[in-house]
């Protein structure tokens, strides 16, 4: 059923299932089979805590890409903005699902602070959609940009011979990249450097806290 046949109230009521099944260690699902899955496992145990930390970085990007995306398809004034950026968020939720799995598959766990990024990304979200559908798709390509130079570091970061997290990380570039692209196209802002120097200062923070936390 299309986006534009649901009340306010629904979309609400679907924005706190998803929220919440966001934040709920297990409860996301993939669409999508994980790419980790007819990969080799081959990682060393001396690199086995670092990648954990750098995958759970990717777990917490996915949570807050989740809210980002929910925050401005509330606030969206275009009915196709909005079913765009709600499809955006089904596909990133693969995303979600992969790194959880991988994240558990090296012995460790999702961030503790996954609960507080998601309230400040719907916050940031939400206020996008409010200040214009060019500015919430410029905000989304700039977002997915910054999220694949992240990627592209970690992937270098990788043990040789781990192909679980390679194969994870490269379908994500390969999606999130598609992302940035298609906001664009649709109509989005390219955001001026000193912008996206702020962002990508914020990203820092969220990496930092979430490596280890």
């Amino acid at each position: 059923m299309s986006q534009r046949h649901f009340s306010l109230l629904d979309r609400l009521c679907m924005g706190a299932d998803t929220a919440l099944r966001t934040i709920t260690p297990g409860a996301a699902k993939a669409f999508r089979h994980n790419p980790a899955d007819t990969a080799s496992e081959g990682i060393s145990e001396t690199s086995r805590q670092h990648t954990a930390g750098l995958m759970r970085i990717n777990h917490t990007g996915e949570v807050c890409a989740q809210a980002l995306y929910q925050g401005q398809a509330a606030t969206a004034k275009l009915v196709e903005v909005r079913e765009s950026m709600n499809q955006a968020a089904e596909e990133e939720i693969d995303h979600l699902a992969w790194c959880e799995q991988r994240v558990r598959q090296l012995g460790s766990r999702p961030s503790l602070l996954n609960p507080a990024f998601y309230g400040l990304s719907f916050t940031i979200g939400a206020l996008a959609g409010i200040a214009g559908d060019k500015y919430s798709l410029g905000f989304v390509a700039a977002t997915e940009q910054q999220v694949c130079k992240h990627l592209s570091d970690h992937l270098k970061q990788l043990d040789d011979d781990d192909h679980k997290s390679r194969a994870i990380l490269e379908q994500m570039l390969i999606d999130e990249g598609e992302h940035a692209t298609s906001a664009l196209e649709a109509g989005g802002i390219d955001f001026p450097q000193p912008v996206k120097k702020l962002m990508s200062l914020t990203a820092k923070v969220m990496t930092a806290t979430t490596y280890r936390i």
